[in-house]
Parts: structure tokens; sequence; C-alpha cells
């Protein structure tokens, strides 16, 4: 009897075993993804164009940005021309204002602004810290947390805007 108790185990547990191995789909191992070279890099960056339309162009002096500093829970601001770069005090931040587009909108891969009304107003920034780059996007002032800069310390955001006189 209990030779035979043993031989029905042996059999369910090599049945089970069977079982385990044949519904175990095979996997063919995982290839590494490409990395991109510098020219994928750069084609894949132009696929995105800035076009600031003449009825835009020079018609936009400054922005004013909000820098929220995580660690101490304050908030101060700059008031940055457009296409200037600036230092900012007390940090190792550099901000440099690329664009600004009053009524930012996107036509396929075409950023641009359908007017000179400030109906989503937006700014494009390149923020770097001790010379490494931590933000090169757009902030909106409608839309504070779309495309935000994810800085361990710092929070920025757009503010204002003062036209050209």
């Amino acid at each position: 009897m209990l030779r035979q108790l043993s031989i029905l185990i042996a059999v369910s547990l090599l049945v089970t075993l069977c079982l385990l191995m044949g519904c175990r789909k095979k996997e063919e191992p995982a290839k590494p993804a490409k990395p991109l070279s510098r020219g994928d890099e750069a084609s894949v960056r132009k696929q995105v164009e800035v076009d600031v339309p003449p009825s835009v162009k020079g018609k936009w002096k400054s922005v004013k940005l909000s820098i929220m500093d995580k660690e101490t829970n304050r908030e101060g601001y700059v008031t940055i021309d457009i296409g200037k770069t600036m230092k900012v005090n007390g940090t190792n931040l550099v901000i440099k204002v690329e664009n600004f587009l009053p009524h930012f909108i996107m036509e396929g891969t075409t950023l641009t602004s359908s007017s000179n009304s400030p109906k989503n107003p937006a700014v494009q920034v390149h923020i770097s810290e001790n010379g490494k780059d931590v933000f090169k996007g757009w902030l909106f002032i409608l839309y504070p947390n779309t495309h935000a800069s994810q800085h361990s310390r710092y929070g920025f955001g757009l503010v204002d805007f003062t036209p050209a006189k």
C-alpha cells in the first residue's frame, strides 16, 4: 500500500511538472534597444519645429517666471527678456528664454501661435544648473503641470509676459 502511494505521488508530480513545462511559453530573449547615435538624435529633434509667425515676432518683450524652491518652500520670480539668458541669483541655475508664443498651438510637427492674442501663452526655456541641462521645454500659464520640470529642488512656471512697446 505504501509503495502504491509513493508511485501515485511520483506520477502526480511528474504529470504536474509536465503540464507546467508544456504551458510555459518559450520566449525569445529581448533584443536590446539600439541607442540613438548623434545623427539619429539630431533627426528626431529636427522633426519638431518652432515657427514664430511675423504677427508675433518682436511683439513681446519679456516673460516672468516663478521659481519654487521645494526645500525652503519659497517662491521667487525672475523677469527675462525673450531671447536672453539670465543666471538666477542665489542658485547655480541659468535660464535662457528661447521663444514666446501667445496663442500656442501644434500643427503637425510645428509649434506656432495662431494669433498674437494671449489665449494659450507658452514660453520655451532652456534651464541648466552647473553647466548641465535640467530642463528644456515649454512652460504654460493655463496648463502649469504639462511637461513640468522634474528638478529635485526647483519647480518652474510661466507667470506673466510683457508686450513690447
